[in-house]
């Protein structure tokens, strides 16, 4: 399955009250080479394996794979996962057609919100809500997979 989406830095905390559910993520990445990611998730207490492949030039694609493990998989393997586990809060705020996921990121990217948006298409049009900020799509630095390599507290901005 090909994944299309948009990624863009969040304004302020306004989304919140906008959004309709609020779940914890902890995600761990068993690996992180540059033509494919494998991921485990523990989604409140659901477990997913991921596996993801390289993105598109402009970033905006990229083949992924899910399957759903148990929880106690995912503690198993989060323990074979390279350091660090990344921890967020994720909210779905409804915009228009379209759901933002909206990750408030916390322990070592503590400070880094960032609003996505998956699309049917790379041209399909959507409404941006004013607490959207600039737009990080294709910048690798804000892929999951970088930030569990380097964290947002230790970037120099």
């Amino acid at each position: 399955m090909i994944e299309i989406e948009r990624k863009f830095l969040v304004l302020s905390s306004d989304f919140k009250e906008e959004a309709y559910k609020k779940t914890r993520i902890i995600q761990g990445f068993l690996n992180t080479h540059k033509k494919r990611t494998v991921r485990v998730r523990l989604i409140d207490n659901e477990g997913v394996l991921t596996v993801k492949g390289l993105s598109s030039k402009n970033g905006l694609s990229r083949f992924e794979w899910e399957k759903a493990i148990t929880k106690e998989d995912v503690l198993e393997l989060l323990k074979l996962c390279e350091p660090v586990v990344i921890d967020k809060i994720r909210y779905l705020v409804k915009a228009g057609n379209h759901i933002f996921e909206v990750d408030e990121f916390l322990a070592d990217n503590e400070g880094l919100i960032i609003a996505e948006i998956e699309l049917k298409n790379e041209n399909e049009t959507f409404e941006k809500p004013f607490w959207l900020g600039k737009e990080v799509t294709g910048d690798i630095k804000y892929y999951n997979s970088q930030l569990s390599k380097q964290p947002y507290n230790t970037w120099n901005t």
